[in-house]
């Protein structure tokens, strides 16, 4: 006797859940890619498009954007080779100088050719580092003016260097010209270097715990760890304090009667820092991983404080309430971050809170958990008071305790995770969603190029693929805004934008695999009901088949499905079954509503 169709509905639970295998996640959406949920239901993504059509040198390790007094907005961010400023239209380059340089008869030129040779004193340059010309004189080359021309430089010697210049000389010239010099942060590492040698990084490359490394000697002498280079950024008031990892505090002023302008060295800070953070309402600038006051030995577990409302004032004495306090949990200090009543100080095996209580302790110490490290500088925030972080190997939350956050993809998500550039991983929120989102690298790769999601308000998980490597939540702007491992700023989820940079986006959700009578009986599917909300354009759906969990998939469709859609004629026959809903169009919005499958038992096999 013949069976007739049942119509079930399709619901899943939200969220993706892989901690197990596809079958044993029966019920659940299992695999997808810029989807999240809201009320239960997955939908696509909104797309992204570019800020600046000009990129950038480097990439980004951090971004913060702010208002002045003045209303006007602000982003600033930091990449392993410059430190920028959006103006609104353009990236303005406002990397700090080092030091400067006035230089006489110190140019040579080659007739036809935009190729400048520099002749100076001992410049400490490294093959990629920069130099700015703020003024020039007597034309170079006949017809070559330096001023305001940023470089890059191809080490010679010691003495010498070239540069590219925007015009081509008309003269060959030899020792000629007058200049102002000013040599810029030198360039960082992109990638953290694991292999130790000679070729462990360039000479002098990066700032380290105990120098630089000297020339014709292996990294594995000086004892150096070369990791990438970050920064920290905050504001004091309108205008930003900034930290390149293992430097000195700079100072950048908005005011917009002097700008554009470059970040100008803290004098009194400490020589080295490796992150910061103002505190809240009583506004000391925090250094985390610096040099000790007296000693100016640096160690990483310091925490080290500037006077009340003083950030060039870093003395302890009666008269200021500057002053520092080492922790002894863990080997460094990974970062600070605000949270409501302290600052969460997370070294790399354990959590501390930091409080203010005025003269004369200043701050109060305790520590909140332990075996709770953070992953990275940037791969914690806080939301409403609690704090969320990445580790090495799970997801943790202190909303009074520390606890370990419970991820539903936890598994997928270290076994695809590149734990040897760990230090890039970047958390952000996007409070239109209450989400919280993780850039991190892949397995497959050494930038970021993956994210995980965790909806705060459904405890849902989500993940996908991306290019970001910075986030930062849309309190100033319209959208939340990113910088992509392409060197390009980004509005991130613009309002109704559903295409990348104008091309089609690809999204897609993907059931775990679903039967009938616990596998006991194949089944048969002859019909989809499609139930989805489309603004726009069309989506596609299909049913995948098996006999057994590690058997062949049979693929029926993909189907296309529009708003007028009502149902879908199709057979197919399994033991398993999954569904797949994705779409590739430019700008179209979709959602999963209560989808149906007619279906009915067919006999064993």
């Amino acid at each position: 006797m013949a069976v007739d169709s049942i119509t079930s509905r399709l619901n899943f639970k939200p969220g993706f859940h892989r901690e197990s295998t596809r079958y044993a996640e029966e019920g659940s959406w299992y695999d997808g890619n810029r989807v999240r949920f809201r009320e239960g239901k997955p939908e696509n993504m909104r797309g992204y498009a570019q800020r600046v059509t000009t990129a950038f040198d480097g990439t980004a390790r951090a971004l913060i954007t702010w208002a002045d007094n003045d209303t006007k907005k602000h982003i600033m961010f930091g990449t392993e080779k410059k430190l920028y400023s959006y103006d609104g239209d353009n990236n303005i380059d406002v990397t700090p100088l080092v030091s400067t340089a006035a230089l006489t008869s110190s140019f040579s030129t080659t007739d036809g050719s935009t190729r400048v040779y520099v002749s100076v004193s001992t410049h400490n340059l490294n093959q990629g580092d920069f130099v700015v010309f703020t003024s020039s004189k007597n034309d170079i080359g006949g017809t070559i003016d330096l001023t305001n021309q940023v470089c890059s430089v191809s080490i010679i010697d010691v003495n010498s260097f070239a540069i590219e210049v925007s015009t081509a000389a008309d003269t060959t010239e030899t020792s000629v010209g007058t200049a102002d010099m000013g040599y810029l942060l030198p360039t960082g590492n992109t990638n953290a270097i694991q292999g130790l040698g000679y070729g462990a990084a360039i000479y002098q490359a990066t700032i380290s715990t105990t120098g630089y490394r000297a020339w014709n000697e292996p990294a594995s002498a000086s004892g150096i760890s070369f990791g990438i280079t970050q920064w920290s950024l905050d504001t004091w008031g309108e205008d930003v304090l900034m930290n390149r990892k293992g430097g000195k505090i700079y100072y950048y002023d908005t005011d917009v009667s002097t700008e554009p302008t470059r970040g100008t060295v803290v004098t009194a800070s400490p020589t080295v820092t490796n992150s910061i953070l103002v505190s809240p309402n009583d506004r000391h600038v925090i250094a985390f991983g610096s040099t000790e006051f007296g000693t100016g030995t640096y160690n990483p577990l310091l925490v080290r404080w500037s006077d009340q409302e003083n950030y060039n004032n870093w003395t302890p004495a009666v008269s200021t309430t500057s002053g520092e306090t080492v922790l002894t949990d863990g080997s460094r200090i990974v970062a600070g971050v605000r949270s409501k009543n302290i600052i969460g100080i997370f070294t790399d095996n354990a959590l501390y809170g930091m409080q203010f209580v005025g003269p004369p302790f200043i701050f109060n110490f305790r520590q909140l958990g332990t075996a709770c490290g953070l992953v990275s500088q940037h791969g914690a925030v806080d939301i409403d008071g609690r704090l969320v972080w990445m580790g090495d190997n799970n997801f943790f939350l202190f909303d009074g305790q520390v606890r370990n956050l419970p991820c539903t993809v936890r598994r997928y998500i270290y076994d695809s995770f590149n734990m040897s550039q760990k230090d890039k991983v970047y958390a952000g929120i996007n409070s239109e969603f209450k989400e919280v989102i993780w850039l991190y690298p892949s397995a497959s790769s050494d930038e970021c190029d993956s994210y995980v999601i965790w909806n705060y308000a459904n405890n849902t998980w989500v993940y996908g693929t991306i290019f970001y490597t910075t986030f930062q939540d849309r309190t100033v702007y319209d959208n939340t805004i990113t910088t992509s491992n392409t060197s390009y700023l980004y509005n991130n989820e613009p309002d109704d934008v559903y295409s990348g940079d104008g091309s089609n986006l690809t999204a897609y959700v993907e059931s775990a695999d679903f039967d009938i009578d616990d596998g006991h009986n194949m089944m048969f599917i002859d019909k989809i009901i499609p139930d989805f909300t489309i603004n726009d354009g069309n989506i596609t759906m299909s049913i995948k088949t098996k006999q057994y969990p590690a058997g062949p998939l049979t693929e029926k469709g993909p189907f296309t499905i529009t708003a007028e859609t009502q149902r879908i004629n199709m057979r197919a026959r399994g033991r398993q079954a999954r569904v797949r809903v994705s779409s590739n169009t430019n700008n179209t919005y979709w959602r999963y509503g209560a989808v149906r499958l007619d279906l009915k038992p067919d006999g064993q096999a």
